[in-house]
């Protein structure tokens, strides 16, 4: 396994991008264009649902929101992995 993570050395480096998903809404482009300060849009997720994290684009993770000092931050609770294993159990 080692020998593995050594030949992945090279590219430690590359930077990729992370995001973490909220939740998502459709909307009508119109019910868009009428938004404004204080507007509400309702998710489609549960205020106890993890969170989807992805990384260019590909989910990897779910994991939940915390503080750390003044800043927000994501405890890692499942990876993308582990999700596929216990779906097949």
């Amino acid at each position: 396994m080692t020998d593995k993570l050594q030949a992945l050395d090279f590219i430690r480096d590359v930077e990729v991008a992370v995001s973490v998903e909220l939740g998502r809404t459709r909307m009508p482009l119109r019910q868009v264009l009428e938004l404004g300060l204080d507007a509400v849009v309702p998710l489609d997720r549960q205020v106890d649902e993890l969170l989807d994290i992805y990384v260019n684009g590909t989910a990897i993770a779910r994991g939940e929101v915390i503080t750390e000092g003044d800043r927000f931050a994501l405890r890692i609770v499942e990876l993308a992995g582990d999700r596929r294993q216990g779906e097949a159990a």
